[in-house]
């Protein structure tokens, strides 16, 4: 397969503009995120204008068509981690955590947003918000208007809104070819960023022709792609045109093969092409449920949650129905309804059905999936800023990450408000180039235009091997026959105009997606997943760049949250030494961690904890209170805190109950670490192992402190530790109470017997480490009396005092008589601890602290959350 089947043009061919509008900012779509997007803007920036182009009316694009509702967290029993959870696993794990937690924790306030801008959502007999259930969720969290028109009446809200803002400009009718380019500084290379869009009004709107909308921001909220596919809940205008044009100016993508086939979309027949009515998920969150046409329910035995799993476990179960029974259909039986729920519910719905001489009352409702969704598109970050300056993505067109590889139901419309606002409040911080910026001329080359008659062909080859089952052979065949359509001489004679340019769109995105889809699927077949996983949750993206060459690449480990670091690096400090820092502590829990996880591959390893992955349910949330078995003194919250974020990637809520240093009792709670219930077991045992073993040093430690309380000396522990933990055993000795002596052999010098031995005397060692060290701290060990008046003569700061008796460090005391400090070590006892600090020596080294402390015992108790 060629590494490059299509070539993307870097323009497409359009007749030269004739007139000019300048404006802050330009917002292409007119959906919830475009309209929110403007919208918000023009709230957060007294002065700021906005110019929003639209393909043809303001209410015609997929906002409308969105049936079941917006999910959000406003029940009181429900919370931000439950919804996380419910995302991400929807998502196969694919999602990036920080994405989908930016999501759930703005939700509330963007559905309070929405009702503030007039959205009539359905409300209960108390005035509260009307909640209803989806697939993939296992709360009630979703709100939804009209029943089931949730999509229009929010538009309505948001048009009505836009109308009275008399600082944004809308052109309706108005198709958008391309971005226009920053013009470069001199001597600099290629375009460096968006400095507005070319724009083609055709005849209805206020200009005629091509013109260009100069702004120093262009929003794309385009929508979707559904379009490319024969059969598809999207409306005519999804022809993925903002995709295709972000990927012409240079911007790059993710995720593009992660179609979204929603499960049930009204069954009209074989030869049914275009858009087709959507049947909500909330028929079946409500109750309704799936039978095969012999009238056998199969989701029961497929998934935990049955009829109400996520789409495409839903999906893929009606394609397995519909082989194992010849059907090209199954049905959706929601009779027990009623009519008055029907009428009153599901409105839309019913009049749809019964438009199409079905009478969802009486009798099941034929369903098939269709094209639904783009989980991927235009890569942003979480201010909705794609990879070149000045250019924004939100809504459908851009991959927040908030969706993995399945979106979850109802988060478009929550994804598309929350972070319209983001990138609202990014422009009006001053976000995108200086204002100043000149457009330039367009690219030169080829204008990549497409004849409009092969876009049938297009869509026909996407149905056939992009659609809800894939394969690399089916892929590998359908960009072969998406090439022989880029390389049709027909392409040569296409005109300027909306056609071939929907056309020239619709066989970029498909390349694009295909050839995404087929380097997945390739990298899957040579790095298949653990047995008894799901493959699509492998940890492989698939990022496509211009020029239609997308790569694989692996996702890097979960990174702790900033805020966590500095607690890190104290941890890891010892004295005056860094100890490595954070980044040393998080990569012993990751070696601790890949003790227990081998990848797959390695070894026996799979990568997965294949006791809980058999036995939990991926979405089951569980709170874990870590408790205390004994009295003593805790070390290595931050540590254990760790080793959960790490294996939750960050998707839990901490809460400590006591700080490193307290002394606690039987029964006493340290923390509660509410996360997945798989997440938790896998964690336990590694994070009980950081501390049991450092609360064990700390409360030896603690013992010793109380020992010599009142004497003036200190305790303090020595080189004596385990492999890899010095850090985390030091710092558990600084809980205890007791202070670090040398971290490393760096630090400060230290003579001992050998080192005399080979030096020829003290007195000779010493002067050897002041000739090579002249700053250097130094120690000097000594056995004997005879030996001290030497070393202090050469210039020793500290003596270390091994094995002396009682009575020996007492006649030391008084012969060093405060010239350096003195360490007691050798052969100490706790029993003895208070004798030997009443000597007047300044430090207690106790090695057996590190290398030989008794664990505390500390245990893991689950509990549920409600």
């Amino acid at each position: 397969m060629p590494d490059n089947p299509f070539a993307l043009p870097r323009r497409l061919a359009a007749p030269a503009p004739g007139w000019t509008v300048e404006t802050d900012v330009v917002v292409v779509g007119s959906g919830i995120a475009g309209l929110s997007t403007a919208l918000r803007y023009t709230e957060l920036a007294p002065r700021g204008r906005v110019v929003l182009v639209t393909k043809d009316l303001l209410s015609t694009g997929s906002t409308r068509w969105a049936q079941g509702g917006i999910a959000a967290v406003v029940d009181p029993s429900d919370a931000p981690l439950a919804h996380m959870v419910d995302t991400i696993v929807a998502g196969r794990e694919l999602c990036d955590v920080a994405a989908v937690r930016t999501l759930v924790t703005a939700g509330p306030e963007a559905l309070r947003w929405l009702v503030e801008r007039g959205t009539a959502f359905d409300r209960a007999a108390d005035g509260s918000l009307e909640l209803t259930r989806e697939g993939g969720h296992r709360a009630r969290r979703i709100a939804h208007a009209g029943g089931d028109a949730t999509g229009a009446e929010i538009e309505r809200a948001l048009i009505s809104a836009v109308a009275a803002e008399p600082r944004i400009e809308v052109i309706e009718h108005a198709f958008v070819p391309d971005l226009l380019p920053v013009a470069p500084a001199s001597g600099a290379e290629g375009p460096s960023a968006a400095a507005g869009v070319t724009v083609h009004v055709m005849g209805e709107g206020e200009r005629d022709g091509v013109g260009r909308v100069a702004a120093r921001a262009v929003v794309l909220a385009t929508g979707g792609i559904g379009q490319v596919f024969a059969a598809t809940t999207n409306p005519e205008v999804s022809t993925g045109d903002g995709l295709a044009a972000g990927l012409r100016a240079g911007a790059e993508a993710e995720d593009l093969e992660f179609v979204q086939f929603h499960p049930t979309v009204l069954w009209l027949g074989a030869q049914a092409r275009g858009q087709q009515p959507l049947i909500s998920e909330a028929v079946r969150g409500e109750g309704a449920f799936l039978l095969d046409t012999e009238g056998r329910r199969f989701m029961a035995d497929r998934h935990e949650l049955a009829d109400l799993a996520p789409r495409d476990v839903v999906a893929q179960g009606i394609a397995a129905a519909m082989a194992a029974t010849g059907a090209d259909h199954v049905l959706l039986d929601a009779r027990h309804f009623g009519a008055a729920m029907w009428e009153e519910r599901f409105p839309t719905i019913l009049a749809a059905c019964r438009k199409h001489g079905i009478d969802p009352v009486t009798e099941p409702i034929p369903v098939a999936p269709a094209a639904h969704y783009a989980s991927g598109g235009l890569r942003t970050d979480l201010r909705g800023r794609t990879t070149v300056a000045g250019l924004y993505a939100v809504g459908e067109v851009a991959r927040t990450g908030v969706h993995g590889a399945n979106r979850l139901a109802s988060n478009s419309l929550l994804e598309s408000v929350v972070f319209a606002h983001r990138v609202a409040e990014d422009l009006a911080a001053g976000g995108g180039p200086a204002v100043s910026a000149r457009p330039a001329a367009a690219p030169e080359g080829p204008g990549g235009l497409v004849a409009p008659e092969l876009v049938p062909r297009v869509r026909a080859v996407m149905s056939r091997h992009a659609g809800v089952v894939r394969d690399a052979d089916g892929l590998g065949a359908a960009l072969e026959e998406l090439g022989a359509v880029a390389a049709d001489p027909r392409n040569a004679e296409a005109v300027p105009g909306t056609p071939a340019w929907e056309a020239a769109n619709l066989l970029t995105v498909a390349l694009t997606l295909v050839h995404a889809a087929y380097r997945r699927a390739c990298a899957e077949a040579e790095s298949p997943a653990s047995a008894g996983a799901d493959p699509a949750a492998s940890r492989f993206g698939v990022r496509a760049a211009l020029g239609g060459r997308p790569y694989v690449v692996v996702r890097p480990p979960a990174e702790p949250a900033p805020e966590a670091l500095p607690e890190l690096a104290e941890v890891a400090r010892s004295g005056g030494h860094s100890g490595g820092g954070a980044a040393a502590v998080v990569e012993r829990v990751r070696a601790a961690l890949r003790e227990d996880l081998l990848p797959p591959g390695e070894g026996a390893g799979t990568g997965v904890d294949v006791t809980t992955a058999a036995t939990i349910p991926a979405a089951q949330i569980r709170a874990a209170d870590v408790v205390a078995r004994a009295e003593g003194v805790v070390a290595g919250l931050p540590v254990a805190e760790l080793v959960f974020a790490l294996v939750t990637e960050g998707v839990m809520e901490v809460r400590r109950h006591v700080a490193d240093g307290d002394r606690v009792r039987r029964g006493d709670v340290l923390m509660t670490v509410t996360a997945r219930t798989r997440h938790l077991l896998t964690a336990e045992r590694t994070a009980l192992n950081v501390l049991t073993h450092l609360s064990g040093i700390a409360t030896a430690t603690a013992a010793w402190v109380a020992a010599v309380a009142g004497t003036g000396a200190r305790v303090r522990d020595s080189r004596k530790t385990h492999l890899g933990l010095r850090a985390l055993e030091k710092y558990a000795v600084r809980c205890g109470g007791g202070v670090n002596h040398r971290f490393g052999l760096a630090d400060a010098a230290l003579i001992k017997d050998n080192h005399v031995l080979a030096a020829g005397g003290v007195a000779e060692a010493v002067r050897a480490v002041r000739a090579a060290g002249p700053g250097v701290p130094l120690e000097v060990e000594v056995d004997r009396i005879d030996q001290i008046e030497p070393a202090l003569a050469a210039g020793a700061e500290e003596i270390l005092l091994d094995n002396f008796t009682v009575e020996r460090m007492r006649e030391a005391v008084e012969l060093v008589a405060g010239r350096a400090r003195l360490e007691a070590s050798g052969g100490l006892a706790l029993g003895d601890a208070a004798a030997v600090a009443a000597t007047g020596v300044d430090f207690l080294a106790v090695g057996a602290l590190t290398h030989s402390s008794p664990a505390l015992d500390i245990a893991l108790d689950l509990r549920d959350i409600h």
